[in-house]
């Protein structure tokens, strides 16, 4: 079941790719920036997955001694949680820039700015 999961988050990071190398528009590359950063979540869930173990909770059901052999490790957990807060945050400022492109000169794509070229 794990293996659906790491397919699935390498053909979500694939499409975010392709929108991010092949698209023209601002918006549509933001797109798929988020898309790129929701695959690489959704691996690293799955790689940290371990088949029939539990989730990292120290009560009746798992003592305190068998923890190491029934709990899984909360770390990835922890990362990609904090790693969702920092996509969201990047994903906030890009469209706060996109918003003021659009403001500055009234269009998303990018052929249009041609002052920012080198």
């Amino acid at each position: 079941m794990e293996y659906i999961a790491l397919v699935v988050g390498f053909l979500i990071i694939l499409a975010g790719l392709w929108a991010i190398m092949t698209r023209k528009n601002i918006l549509k590359i933001i797109i798929g920036f988020s898309l790129f950063d929701t695959g690489l979540h959704i691996v690293m869930v799955a790689l940290a997955y371990v088949n029939e173990r539990t989730a990292p909770i120290i009560d009746g059901t798992v003592l305190a001694e068998e923890a190491i052999n029934k709990v899984v490790d909360p770390v990835p957990q922890a990362l990609v949680l904090t790693a969702i807060v920092i996509g969201f945050g990047v994903t906030a400022l890009m469209l706060t820039y996109a918003v003021r492109l659009f403001k500055s000169k009234g269009s998303l794509e990018i052929a249009d700015f041609k002052d920012a070229k080198w």
